[in-house]
């Protein structure tokens, strides 16, 4: 089976959904999964060097603080809930993410799982960590933490490499209506919106399972 989780590094309900799958997945253990982690720029055009999250949510939302920190805690609770953890007031700024997805895109062509780790790594050092996940040492230290090969991902970062594939696999999930993430597309099928909980990704999961010739062993 087939999964695209089409999501960005700096957007929290794309964490709570990965941690969400991942749950459903650990549900269905006999099921044979290829996991693609697609790209998607929430601000395309932020500059490298960020802006102030309160103002930029306020701005592009039209939230008021007040809204603005029920939103965080509501998050922070469902993170809890699934073992990722949203460390209150260690965001401060919110980051160009181009650069991640080239690391992302270059990480799925090594070995197995390996895009799957540097995707919550880079999602730890954000959003529990407080790092900047635009910044070429935060993802060279997750590239290295998670076993890529750091000289390699650092010639990727420096020479600009892949950033043709991201822009072109980003217009491609654009073209399909994809408007806001995460997006979870199972067998280029069926779409499952947003930071859903564990049981609704399980129950899409054994549609998808009966509505095909796989068939979980257990």
């Amino acid at each position: 089976m087939r999964i695209d989780f089409v999501s960005d590094v700096s957007c929290p309900w794309c964490a709570i959904g990965l941690k969400s799958l991942e749950q459903a997945l650990q549900r269905l253990p006999d099921l044979q999964v290829e996991l693609h982690f697609q790209p998607f720029e929430l601000n395309p055009q932020m500059p490298a060097e960020g802006e102030e999250i309160n103002a930029h949510l306020a701005r592009k939302y039209g939230a008021s603080p007040a809204q603005l920190e029920q939103t965080r805690e509501a998050i922070r609770a469902r993170g809890a809930e699934l073992g990722f953890t949203f460390t209150k007031g260690a965001r401060d700024r919110i980051y160009n993410t181009f650069d991640a997805h080239r690391l992302l895109h270059w990480a799925g062509l090594q070995a197995a799982g390996q895009q799957q780790q540097l995707k919550l790594a880079l999602l730890t050092a954000y959003f529990t960590e407080g790092k900047n996940p635009g910044s070429h040492p935060v993802l060279l230290e997750a590239a290295v933490s998670v076993g890529l090969d750091g000289a390699a991902a650092a010639e990727v970062l420096a020479s600009g490499a892949y950033a043709d594939e991201v822009r072109d696999a980003e217009s491609y999930w654009h073209s399909r209506g994809i408007s806001s993430v995460p997006a979870v597309i199972i067998n280029e099928q069926h779409l499952v919106s947003g930071g859903q909980p564990p049981e609704v990704f399980e129950q899409a999961l054994r549609q998808m399972i009966a509505a095909s010739t796989l068939t979980p062993k257990a």
